[in-house]
């Protein structure tokens, strides 16, 4: 799950892995992971993130959410 709009906003920004990571208290390592989907951040990180780079947190988490399908039988099933 790669975060390509996270990228775009740090690029926008002209700010590198290592200014965000040093910003926000963490390695560039662990940055790049969040960066690329390797690894989720807390909500306490999340927040400082967005802060730093100017945008809503709650981004880190809006595919998370549960999802309802339909089986073949249209019973609902939510994963």
């Amino acid at each position: 799950m790669d975060r390509e709009w996270l990228s775009k906003i740090r690029n926008n920004t002209g700010l590198t892995h290592d200014e965000v990571a040093s910003d926000v208290g963490i390695s560039r390592q662990y940055y790049g992971m969040i960066e690329s989907g390797l690894r989720n951040p807390s909500v306490d990180l999340a927040m400082k993130i967005a802060t730093r780079l100017k945008f809503k947190w709650t981004l880190f988490f809006d595919n998370k959410g549960n999802k309802t399908l339909h089986n073949k039988n249209n019973e609902k099933e939510v994963i």
